[in-house]
């Protein structure tokens, strides 16, 4: 028996992605969010390209398996955009992730707009509620924020 093969943890900014990666980042959050959650958006936001955002990814053999960005909203830093494949969920990356987003994030500030039945999950790295549930593209968010650490 072998073992399974590792994940693999990427960073990189807009310009240093590698057009096939770019390719299965965008592909991961289509298929996600677009076609699994059933929600028409404009995924592609011009925020990918951002001088301050940061990409975060687990790839295995080319494929990435996991993936959140991070935004630079005026000194406040944003997590968002947070899918796991179909087939790699379960791992436990999405918890990697975030806690390799908050290592980046370092002492900053930071806020993101939860699936409502994700509130739970940002909460275990320090996320709290600040405002009333909402819908965003018919699905229910609330948003989070997560202040400095001393």
């Amino acid at each position: 028996m072998h073992p399974e093969p590792a994940d693999d943890l990427r960073t990189a900014s807009f310009r240093d992605l590698d057009t096939t990666t770019l390719y299965a980042i965008l592909k991961l959050r289509a298929d996600v969010f677009v076609v699994e959650q059933d929600c028409v958006y404009g995924d592609i936001d011009g925020r990918d390209t951002e001088p301050g955002t940061r990409h975060l990814w687990f790839e295995r053999d080319g494929e990435v398996r996991a993936y959140l960005r991070i935004l630079d909203d005026d000194g406040v830093e944003r997590i968002g955009r947070v899918v796991t494949a179909p087939q790699a969920r379960g791992a436990g990356l999405a918890g990697r992730l975030m806690d390799h987003a908050l290592t980046v994030i370092g002492h900053r500030p930071s806020v993101l707009d939860a699936q409502a039945h994700l509130a739970k999950f940002y909460t275990r790295y320090g996320y709290q509620q600040t405002g009333p549930e909402y819908i965003e593209d018919g699905i229910p968010h609330i948003p989070m924020r997560r202040e400095i650490e001393a």
